[in-house]
């Protein structure tokens, strides 16, 4: 505790005495100022102790004094120390009846007691006060560590909650709750989830200070919901030693932190940060682990990669699981384009708004949405308890999660959210969007069909202008949509435009009469009737085909060509 008016009342070398303001004395003291000035306002700051002679003041003008005293009140400041035998044998009454009258606490200092006397007294309780503070803080970050290593970030938060008297959360990087102390901190740190987003936007380190609010009977929760949550006031601290804040802290008490909770939170950072970050070391080398592993499952050695992986991810492995690429649509594009030959341009993505959640993505991925897509992931892996196996491959990043999970659905919220930007903006095919292809369920022997089947679900996402296809939906559809591309579409307007052309010219219905006849496997009167003419009519057709195309309907192959070109032509129209 600082200094207060009462301490140094009752300090025995002092001999002060209380001439007003007696009730007020709890007030604490944070300097000694001595000044002669008939105005020394513009030179206090507030909280100080102020010792005057009245060498320049008329103390006993009831009017000069009262407007004196109102200034100093004004101005904060925490007391008035007048000196007798100086000037005036003792404290004058239009002094003391202005001090009563503004509720300024006012002290005399007797002649024998000088005001360095005072002002050390005050300095040697403030260092005291500070000693101690340090004292505590040091002996709290010594518990606080012994809670991190025993108990994990969990633990920690329990000794910081009881350190500051209040509450403490932790959040991902997504800005979810993680861990919370006390138990029912849970709902008083989710109603700030909104404080936390908005302070991951900003570069990290970051600080903020929210007020309680939000809580009351309104929500159901009846006046503090029994979770200890007023109007308190709430900390908030970044934590990652990157440009993006990999998590949060959020501290709750009920008044502004003293300066051993503020050591206390300044040492909850620090062991949070490394719990949290893990060291960059580290970090890479899991990622040659899960690397190593990935290539193994690849090579069809499943036995050797679970050696390898261990408890690491040893027990992603056990259980079906999928293999998921995302890559940028540029990257994707280039692959395609290297090995058809060809130029692919996404449809256009229409005009639908941007949802916040959509907007929310893209601004903390700052443009990065494959990386933007490992870190959801990871967070979610870590919420969960799930083993997740992440690894960066050049341009694309390969990802195995247990099928069904929590990683699996943030992917695909992931994707959504993504999907919702790019439906709003008013040009598709940048390079920074992204492409997700997911496998079906797979076990460790399978993983080579696993990584093939998510190179084909990527694939189609591409050409189809999507941002997420699961190699399981490519069977419930049909195979048509597969090949709406520009390249197929060319074909198909290639082979049938000698058709359209004589059609054109009123010579006959040769696109309709083919489409018929090929709709029903080659069947002359089931497709003539559909027509609505003699079968002879649509064999005599039929031949004009053969003409104007130069190939042969009997041809299964051309039968299949000339299908397809028209349900193409279709779709298109």
């Amino acid at each position: 505790m600082p200094p207060t008016l009462a301490s140094l009342v009752h300090h025995s070398a002092l001999k002060l005495t209380v001439r007003a303001g007696g009730e007020r004395l709890d007030t604490p003291v944070r300097w000694v100022h001595a000044s002669e000035l008939t105005d020394p306002v513009p030179y206090m700051e507030g909280g100080e102790l102020l010792l005057i002679t009245a060498l320049k003041l008329d103390a006993e003008d009831a009017e000069a004094m009262r407007r004196y005293v109102k200034r100093l009140v004004g101005a904060g400041v925490a007391g008035l120390g007048f000196a007798v035998g100086v000037h005036y044998e003792e404290t004058p009454k239009a002094l003391v009846d202005a001090a009563e009258g503004e509720g300024l606490p006012l002290l005399e200092v007797p002649r024998r007691t000088p005001f360095l006397a005072i002002s050390k007294a005050v300095s040697a309780a403030i260092a005291a006060d500070q000693y101690r503070a340090v004292t505590a803080g040091f002996a709290a970050q010594r518990e606080l560590t012994k809670q991190a290593l025993s108990d994990g970030p969990e633990g920690l938060l329990t000794a910081l909650a009881s350190q500051v008297d209040g509450w403490a959360a932790l959040y991902d990087a997504s800005g979810a709750v993680v861990a919370t102390a006390p138990e029912w901190a849970g709902r008083r740190a989710a109603r700030i989830t909104g404080d936390v987003e908005r302070l991951r936007e900003r570069a990290a380190p970051a600080s903020s200070v929210v007020g309680g609010g939000g809580g009351g009977a309104g929500d159901g929760e009846g006046g503090d919901g029994g979770d200890g949550s007023g109007e308190d006031r709430v900390e908030l601290h970044s934590l990652g030693t990157g440009r993006r804040a990999r998590a949060a802290l959020a501290v709750g008490t009920a008044a502004a932190l003293g300066t051993a909770e503020r050591y206390a939170v300044h040492s909850a950072i620090a062991l949070l940060t490394l719990t949290t970050e893990r060291s960059r070391s580290l970090h890479a080398a899991e990622q040659r682990i899960g690397a190593a592993v990935l290539r193994m499952l690849l090579a069809g050695q499943p036995d050797h990669a679970r050696g390898v992986a261990g408890d690491l991810y040893g027990g992603l492995l056990d259980a079906p699981y999928r293999m998921i690429l995302a890559e940028a649509a540029s990257a994707s594009a280039g692959r395609a384009r290297a090995r058809a030959g060809d130029t692919d341009t996404d449809p256009d993505g229409g005009g639908a708004a941007v949802s916040a959640e959509a907007a929310a993505v893209l601004a903390e991925a700052g443009g990065d949405l494959v990386g933007g897509l490992g870190e959801v992931v990871e967070s979610a892996a870590a919420r969960s308890g799930e083993a997740v196996l992440v690894v960066p491959d050049g341009e694309r990043l390969v990802v195995l999660a247990a099928d069904r999970g929590a990683v699996v659905a943030a992917c695909a919220q992931y994707a959504e959210a993504v999907g919702g930007a790019r439906g709003g903006s008013e040009q598709t095919g940048d390079e920074d969007e992204l492409v997700v292809g997911i496998s079906a369920p797979a076990g460790p022997i399978a993983a080579g069909a696993a990584y093939k089947q998510a190179e084909q679900a990527l694939s189609v996402a591409r050409r189809r202008g999507r941002v997420l296809v699961e190699h399981e939906d490519l069977a419930a559809g049909s195979v048509v949509p597969l090949l709406a591309d520009d390249a197929v579409r060319a074909f198909a307007d290639g082979l049938l435009r000698p058709l359209y052309e004589h059609d054109a010219t009123g010579r006959g219905d040769l696109v309709a009469s083919l489409r018929a006849w090929l709709s029903r496997h080659g069947q002359w009167d089931a497709a003539a009737a559909d027509l609505g003419v003699h079968r002879h009519t649509l064999r005599y057709r039929m031949r004009r085909v053969e003409e104007i195309l130069g190939r042969s309907l009997d041809d299964p192959d051309v039968r299949m060509e000339l299908w397809l070109a028209l349900k193409t032509t279709a779709s298109a129209e």
